[in-house]
């Protein structure tokens, strides 16, 4: 700063170097790993993985989906109705006065229409995406949900792997996926391979659950330590959730609150996924069979 004179780049300096770049920027960084690697400072083998939204040029009103489209056609529909209803009332009435108003009400309809036309157009093109999503600034931009309640925001989402001991990045990705479900194992075999390491211990938080994501680590040599989510609401209602019932493993039976013994019954798929069933014959005559489940059976 000093050298320049407090010379600051324009952000579309910095934003046309950075795409016309790309590939020297991911050389220095793969070097700069490299270095690290050389330098003995993973020695640890042991990374953490986070991810946080970056905000696109693209923005919201120009991001869509089938619902947005749905709505805004509506929003476009009660519009042109209304000002048809002006302009009757105005060739009723004909005062010399409303002749410049009825003008402009003309003019609305028209640019009203046209945007009904434009939306035509896009709800086709939507129909070639993936996703369903189309951007028209970024195109890789998708709509995303950010921690504020109700809140969100047309980005993307960068995954970043560091190494614990010296909180150096070893490994990056940008995506467009909403959320980390399924970015667990690509980073920790990012790293990884990064790292030059034949095993690897990762961190991450919650949202990376995903058991078929955490299995590829674990087939891949690689130990995975992240919590396991709640998904069930039963204990903002009062009742007990999954932590309060013990399974024991050389039984394949699950202790309940009550002190009994739920036992496994039978299997059924759903979602494409294996559900044990288990409950005790007690459950019935129970008194603390309302905290555990609202079924009357």
């Amino acid at each position: 700063m000093w050298l320049t004179g407090r010379l600051a780049p324009d952000f579309k300096t910095i934003a046309d170097f950075r795409r016309d770049n790309g590939t020297g920027i991911r050389n220095v960084c793969r070097r700069f790993v490299v270095l690290c690697r050389d330098l003995k400072l993973f020695s640890q083998a042991l990374v953490a993985i986070d991810g946080s939204k970056f905000k696109a040029s693209n923005t919201r009103d120009r991001n869509f989906t089938t619902g947005k489209i749905d709505e805004r056609q509506q929003q476009i529909e009660e519009s042109i109705q209304r000002y048809l209803s002006a302009l009757e009332t105005a060739d009723r009435t004909q005062p010399p006065e409303l002749e410049a108003k009825t003008t402009r009400l003309q003019e609305k309809i028209v640019q009203l229409r046209g945007q009904m036309r434009r939306l035509e157009q896009i709800k086709e093109e939507l129909k070639t995406q993936p996703d369903g999503q189309l951007s028209l600034t970024d195109p890789d931009a998708r709509s995303m949900a950010t921690s504020g309640r109700g809140s969100g925001m047309v980005g993307y989402n960068v995954q970043v792997a560091v190494d614990a001991r010296h909180h150096l990045i070893v490994a990056h990705e940008v995506t467009n996926s909403g959320h980390d479900r399924a970015q667990l194992s690509p980073m920790a075999q990012a790293a990884r391979d990064a790292m030059s390491k034949t095993r690897l211990r990762v961190v991450a938080d919650r949202g990376y659950y995903n058991a078929p994501q955490i299995k590829a680590c674990a087939d891949a040599g690689i130990a995975v330590m992240l919590p396991k989510p709640t998904t069930s609401g039963a204990k903002a209602h009062g009742r007990f959730d999954k932590a309060d019932f013990v399974y024991i493993a050389r039984d394949d039976e699950y202790q309940c609150p009550a002190g009994e013994r739920a036992i496994y019954r039978y299997t059924r798929e759903e979602h494409g996924l294996q559900l044990r069933r288990y409950w005790s014959s007690a459950c019935p005559q129970c008194t603390m069979k309302s905290q555990c489940t609202p079924s009357t059976e």
